[in-house]
């Protein structure tokens, strides 16, 4: 059994709840590499920013867990490095989907899991996300639960169709979980293509796929259910046109590809919505960067010569996100 407090890592308790009150969100980006982890640990000290690292099951599968723990364990004391006397780094599981799965991530020094119970009878999905608080609770592990579905792809989490979270349900679900924080379906979605052709409008000027907004109904009613309780939104990236487009113009194929508009996510950070996951921008970020330098630069293989300008490039989207976005800028609560 490892803590996570051994490792310098804090839950999301104390973050969430000053996220809520101050009407801005925490970012939660997904990584797999440590260029990924170098890239958004320079962001958030840089913008003096917490942040949320989360790891899918599949990228635990890839990086290895122990590699995973020391590299958290490295990204904390590389943003005292940097300068950041106190930083504020969560180690989360993104989208767990066993309590064998949580408890291992739990002693392997997370400091917050999310239990997706999301597809299963809405019954047995509140007897496993309570199994997972009981367990987490007991070493000051938070919980995030999820109701709703989300549509889309995204390692092994899948769905060809959404639905919508009902508010109805959500008192219930909370008080009888213990959840310490609940991801809502309002019409984001997994992947790079996040919406289909049909389901979008098309500008005229651009002919750019324009994608229909977030039920935001839905997420003010959940507000009035649950004052105060913090709301997570996944599947939020933006898809930048530009990285879609650096990647098309160097041989890749990414036609259509459509992600929820920056406005749409800076009105839901200003609610009760205080986590927002950012993965496929960061994947998007990368390809591009590598397929640019070595077109341009056919005649090198030295990975890190193509690696650094890919977490350059990560590096200026995650603290775009930090600060043009979410708002969590200069929102350490010790300084």
């Amino acid at each position: 059994m490892v803590s996570y407090k051994e490792l310098g890592l804090v839950n999301t308790r104390a973050m969430f709840a000053a996220a809520v009150k101050g009407g801005y969100a925490i970012p939660a980006f997904n990584f797999n590499t440590m260029e990924q982890m170098q890239a958004i640990v320079q962001a958030a000290v840089e913008t003096k920013s917490p942040v949320i690292m989360q790891v899918s099951k599949g990228a635990r599968n890839y990086a290895n867990a122990t590699i995973l723990r020391y590299m958290a364990q490295g990204a904390v004391e590389y943003a005292k490095e940097l300068g950041c006397a106190h930083p504020e780094i969560v180690l989360h599981l993104d989208h767990g989907d066993s309590f064998e799965l949580c408890k291992d991530c739990i002693d392997m020094g997370f400091s917050s899991v999310m239990i997706d119970g999301s597809a299963l009878p809405y019954e047995e999905n509140i007897a496993l996300t309570k199994k997972v608080v009981e367990y987490a609770h007991k070493y000051d592990v938070t919980v995030e639960a999820e109701l709703g579905v989300l549509a889309g792809v995204e390692d092994e989490v899948a769905s060809e169709v959404s639905h919508y979270t009902k508010p109805e349900e959500v008192i219930d679900f909370a008080t009888r979980t213990g959840c310490d924080s609940l991801a809502i379906s309002i019409g984001t979605s997994h992947g790079a293509y996040k919406f289909k052709p049909e389901q979008c409008t098309r500008d005229p000027k651009t002919g750019k796929l324009v994608p229909p907004p977030l039920a935001f109904d839905v997420l003010h009613e959940i507000e009035k259910k649950l004052p105060g309780f913090p709301i997570v939104l996944h599947g939020s990236s933006s898809v930048p046109q530009e990285e879609v487009d650096t990647i098309n113009a160097y041989g890749g194929k990414l036609p259509d590809a459509v992600g929820i508009p920056e406005e749409q996510l800076r009105e839901a950070s200003k609610s009760a919505v205080c986590k927002i996951n950012i993965d496929s921008d960061s994947r998007l970020a990368m390809t591009a960067a590598v397929r640019k330098y070595l077109a341009e630069n056919p005649s090198h293989f030295d990975p890190r010569q193509y690696l650094k300008p890919a977490r350059e490039n990560m590096k200026k989207m995650y603290i775009h996100k930090i600060v043009d976005v979410l708002g969590s800028n200069d929102k350490l609560l010790q300084k």
